[in-house]
């Protein structure tokens, strides 16, 4: 298990220096000088070709690109992500400040995703081929091909405009949450019960199943003993994509509902050309991405045995 473990945290070390080489040339492609925004948006004018050139010189972006890039990973090692031309503060605070917002409403949305799939998607593949097994694949269909923004407004013209029951937007009470969760939750559960569907059948045409129905035991025994937990791998790790996906900050959903978190942050810096807060985003981002690839990966060891067993080989 510790050799596992060791082995992928080892692999993630050229994952995470290519992240940062991609965070690190956003501020090299994005158009613009970095320079002279920071000059215009201090003053509120025009500034000189003198004192771009100044301030360029004094921030190192006359510098190569490669020494650039070594200063820079030099000082997000030692936490530092640069100030955010917006807020006028280190990039890392405003990002730790909206990330738990984020983070509440991505796990309210896996909470839904997981109340809602995993009941369509066992009941889809027990009762297969039945009025049941057909209407859990259409609503799968639906929720997984709508628009998740015109799903949104949907649920906003629905609740909040007609029956009134919950506010539009913002984030005050639970109320706020109810309508972006579930926005999230609708269409993360679509997918992941289309795809535990598909892989329980597959597993209950497995001959160790078969051999279990052999022996008289009852369907729902055979279904979440003996088939549940060997058909989770593809399962969770869609669920830790889906996961990643909204930590990242679900940008469209935070935008529709004013939920101050970290995709509606990135989207105001895009705006406003706020390089170090997109540098700051991507790099923050990315390592989220790893760091829930990497649980996913320990959760295989933990759901089935034979990956502890050949990795100890």
């Amino acid at each position: 298990m510790s050799l596992y473990i060791a082995q992928r945290l080892f692999s993630l070390i050229p994952v995470l220096l290519g992240i940062t080489i991609l965070a690190f040339g956003l501020a090299v492609l994005t158009p613009g000088d970095p320079a002279e925004q920071m000059l215009y948006r201090a003053s509120g004018e025009e500034p000189s070709t003198e004192e771009v050139q100044a301030l360029r010189e004094e921030l190192g972006l006359n510098d190569p690109l490669p020494l650039q890039y070594a200063r820079w990973l030099g000082n997000v090692v030692r936490g530092d992500l640069g100030i955010s031309f917006r807020y006028q503060e280190p990039v890392l605070d405003v990002l730790l400040r909206f990330f738990p917002n984020t983070l509440q409403l991505a796990l309210a949305g896996m909470v839904v995703a997981l109340v809602v799939a995993f009941p369509l998607g066992l009941l889809a593949a027990a009762f297969r081929g039945t009025w049941v097994d057909h209407a859990a694949r259409l609503g799968s269909l639906l929720g997984a091909s709508l628009p998740v923004y015109w799903l949104s407004y949907l649920l906003i013209i629905l609740f909040a405009v007609k029956l009134h029951w919950l506010p539009v937007a913002g984030r005050g009470s639970l109320r706020h949450l109810v309508l972006p969760a579930f926005t999230l939750g609708l269409v993360s559960a679509a997918i992941v019960a289309r795809l535990l569907r598909a892989t329980l059948l597959e597993t209950l045409d497995e001959d160790y199943v078969r051999t279990a129905r052999a022996k008289g035991l009852h369907r729902s025994i055979v279904l979440m003993r003996h088939a549940f937990r060997n058909a989770l791998l593809p399962v969770v790790t869609i669920l830790g994509i889906r996961l990643a996906h909204l930590l990242s900050g679900a940008v469209i959903i935070e935008v529709v509902f004013a939920w101050p978190g970290i995709g509606q942050t990135m989207v105001e810096g895009i705006f406003d050309r706020d390089y170090p807060l997109i540098q700051g985003f991507v790099l923050f981002t990315g390592i989220v991405f790893v760091l829930i690839n990497l649980i996913v990966d320990i959760t295989y060891t933990w759901i089935d045995p034979r990956v502890r067993l050949t990795e100890s080989l």
